[in-house]
């Protein structure tokens, strides 16, 4: 071996030895976190810790009482004096709540390092304004909820969201707690890049407030900009701008209730000329198992939608929808685990 070839090994050698050293060094920095869960959360909870060796699942009784208050009571807590904690929750209706700030309210004072609330889905979102006296604005009433998590050892209390509803909602929150405002766009994208190279992928808006949210982190695909006006007592969507012919056109928003502006959507750009059509929405909420009429079905909305795209941020939801086409499961599991070292 001459000598410049031995120099040339060993230049490899050290860096391959470096980039060893600098992995295990960030794997030894990394937080060992204490994950605890509510019930509806069971399944996101094991996704989550079985994408990091540092999250151990923990677990709380969840009972109640005669009257149907809660009888609660968190395990192993004595163990998690000077460790991270982490609780997973799920505000899917007003009667789960308050069982669960019970716990959210303790936790950070069991002398725990320092606590993080994980709630992907922030309900009250849309019922962020007041449009005349006497409207109850719900979503600065949850934030201020949230926002009286009592501080842990280690300082106020980290809450991690995933695209909540209106951007001037984090103002809402008060400085006792720090909000983490995540996304579940990566997702969409990373699965966006596994379809089929011949189709001609753009994305759509329903409304200008979609635009606004999303279309920086979807640059890199062509965009149509749909928009709601008001026909006498009935708001039409229309084409806005963009041109959907002959391409697989995702629509992208935050959330779906019912799913109406979505079906009006498809029908326009179907009109329009888009070849297919699918959506993708953060927090398939579907009250009233709305998401029923998007399933692939002899009901006049058969194969409409090609995918329907909807993260696990609403646990029953997912649990409803099961495997059933066109709908599938982008996990925010991965994302939550990284958020969880932070």
């Amino acid at each position: 071996m001459s000598e410049n070839a031995a120099t040339n090994n060993n230049n490899n050698m050290e860096k391959n030895q470096a980039i060893c050293k600098e992995a295990i060094v960030s794997e030894l920095q990394k937080k060992k976190v204490h994950l605890f869960y509510c019930l509806e959360c069971e399944e996101l909870a094991r996704n989550i810790a079985s994408e990091s060796d540092h999250i151990t699942l923990q677990s709380i009784n969840w009972r109640s009482f005669a009257d149907g208050f809660p009888n609660l009571f968190i395990n192993n807590a004595h163990e998690i004096r000077g460790q991270h904690v982490a609780f997973l929750a799920s505000f899917s209706s007003p009667a789960v709540i308050f069982e669960q700030i019970s716990v959210i309210y303790l936790l950070p004072r069991l002398f725990v390092a320092s606590f993080t609330l994980v709630l992907p889905f922030f309900p009250t979102g849309s019922f962020e304004r007041m449009e005349e006296e006497g409207d109850v604005a719900t979503a600065f009433t949850m934030a201020r909820i949230v926002s009286n998590i009592p501080i842990s050892r280690g300082g106020p209390t980290s809450v991690v969201i995933y695209d909540i509803h209106a951007l001037q909602e984090r103002f809402y929150f008060a400085d006792q707690v720090l909000p983490l405002f995540e996304t579940g766009i990566p997702l969409l994208t990373k699965r966006l890049q596994q379809l089929p190279e011949t189709e001609k992928v753009i994305v759509a808006f329903p409304d200008d407030g979609a635009w606004k949210r999303f279309h920086k982190l979807l640059d890199q695909y062509p965009t149509v900009v749909c928009t709601k006006v008001r026909e006498g007592d009935k708001r039409i969507v229309r084409l806005k701008e963009g041109n959907p012919a002959g391409c697989h056109v995702v629509i992208v928003d935050d959330l779906v209730q019912s799913g109406g502006t979505l079906i009006e959507c498809q029908k326009v750009l179907a009109a329009h000329g888009a070849a297919k059509v699918s959506a993708y929405v953060t927090h398939g909420v579907f009250p009233k198992s709305s998401w029923e009429r998007f399933t692939h079905k002899n009901n006049g909305l058969e194969e409409a939608f090609a995918y329907f795209w909807i993260t696990d941020s609403c646990p029953q939801t997912v649990k409803s929808i099961g495997n059933k086409a066109p709908f599938e499961v982008l996990s925010l599991a991965g994302s939550i685990a990284d958020a969880l070292q932070i």
